[in-house]
């Protein structure tokens, strides 16, 4: 049966590819917590005019975590012949791998980190090649939000950071955080979580060192986790700080960074203007304009936390 499909695949391929375009998405992580996501970058294909099922068709992979997979899940999708490939979720390592495996299909990628540096492109403003998309800023945030929990908790002298070691920017996160802590003052403690277990183990620790807060790096799989680590959090009594107002929204403390669903909703929009003529390298790297801060009072009650007033008057939305 498998050799049989195999070979009637190709021509059923064609076929659709007649009718409509085909995109390819890639993803480090699993499908069930990005519904939101996928959902607001159906909504950006929409706002170009493309809608999943009438005039687009779509071809989802999922490394559920596993970002050595991506590589194999790229080229999949490159053997398919998809006329577009929208690369999200792990770091630099999905755009990365699906760039190594083609070097004509148009590549849309989402990266939280430089795609320049990650040599994904030539330039913000000129990517070149077939690669274009949207730069969250997530690493450069990290230490801002350490300071936002020193604002949050002035007594604190420990905190905690998080962070996954498969990611491939572990490290120049937990460099830019350790500055950060050392002009506030503030002794960190690093906790490595890459699976399940080993986020209920970093929690584990945090009780154990009495830390008075957690800021939880910018990771697709703790963005994939959020409702454990939310509650993770709960369990310790410790306030923590997060990348995006989705965790806020869950019932997480306090978040700082642009808006993920407003990030999917615009690498939709760009997907879909690629699947209309524009070219990749004529299409500057976007990246967010807006940072939000948001408060949830119900979790800083749960928390006994007083949340200091100049906090709150900067913030731009409080859940009440």
């Amino acid at each position: 049966m498998l050799v049989g499909a195999a070979l009637v695949w190709p021509t059923a391929a064609r076929t659709q590819q007649k009718t409509m375009p085909v995109i390819g998405w890639l993803s480090g992580v699993s499908s069930e917590p990005y519904a939101p996501f996928v959902a607001a970058f159906r909504q950006g294909l929409s706002d170009a005019g493309y809608v999943e099922g009438q005039n687009v068709a779509m071809e989802y992979r999922w490394a559920e975590g596993h970002y050595d997979r991506l590589p194999a899940l790229a080229a999949d999708l490159v053997g398919r012949n998809v006329d577009a490939i929208a690369a999200t979720g792990g770091g630099p390592s999905t755009p990365l791998a699906a760039k190594h495996a083609t070097s004509t299909i148009p590549i849309v990628f989402l990266t939280g980190t430089d795609p320049v540096k990650d040599g994904l492109i030539a330039s913000l403003a000129h990517p070149g090649a077939n690669l274009t998309g949207v730069s969250m800023m997530f690493v450069e945030l990290t230490p801002k939000r350490l300071e936002l929990l020193c604002e949050l908790v002035p007594e604190t002298k420990l905190m905690c950071l998080l962070v996954n070691p498969k990611n491939a920017n572990a490290e120049l996160v937990m460099r830019d955080v350790q500055g950060a802590a050392d002009a506030k003052g503030v002794l960190l403690r690093v906790l490595k979580a890459g699976t399940e277990s080993e986020i209920e183990s970093a929690f584990a620790t945090l009780v154990q060192l009495h830390a008075g807060a957690l800021a939880v790096a910018n990771d697709a799989f703790f963005t994939s986790r959020r409702k454990q680590l939310i509650s993770g959090a709960a369990r310790a009594g410790v306030p923590a700080i997060y990348e995006g107002r989705e965790f806020v929204d869950s019932g997480g403390l306090i978040s700082y960074g642009p808006s993920l669903t407003a990030v999917y909703r615009q690498l939709g929009n760009y997907t879909g203007k690629i699947l209309s003529g524009a070219k990749p390298a004529d299409l500057p790297v976007a990246q967010p304009t807006k940072f939000e801060l948001v408060i949830n009072l119900k979790t800083a009650k749960s928390l006994d936390l007083a949340i200091p007033a100049l906090l709150l008057a900067r913030a731009d939305e409080v859940i009440e």
